[in-house]
């Protein structure tokens, strides 16, 4: 096994911020979002795309739902007939 040091290991990303209140370390003037983290810019929508992309969100879960909910019949209805 090779005992160098990787030279490719990223120590600058940030996982979690861990700035909370409680801890020894804590900064409370420390920006939330600085420190040279590359994010993009927020995305602009108008009222109408906003609404398609809620509306296919929605479409998306809609056959999980579904689901749940015949499963939750079934349950019922097996229920039913164990007690009659």
């Amino acid at each position: 096994m090779s005992k160098k040091k990787r030279d490719d290991l990223d120590t600058q990303t940030t996982i979690a911020d861990m700035n909370v209140e409680g801890f020894r370390w804590y900064n409370p003037h420390k920006k939330k979002n600085g420190g040279g983290e590359n994010q993009p810019p927020p995305v602009k929508m108008t009222r109408k795309e906003r609404r398609a992309a809620i509306r296919g969100a929605f479409l998306a879960m809609l056959p999980l739902i579904c689901c749940m909910f015949l499963a939750l019949a079934a349950i019922f209805l097996l229920a039913k007939l164990w007690v009659s």
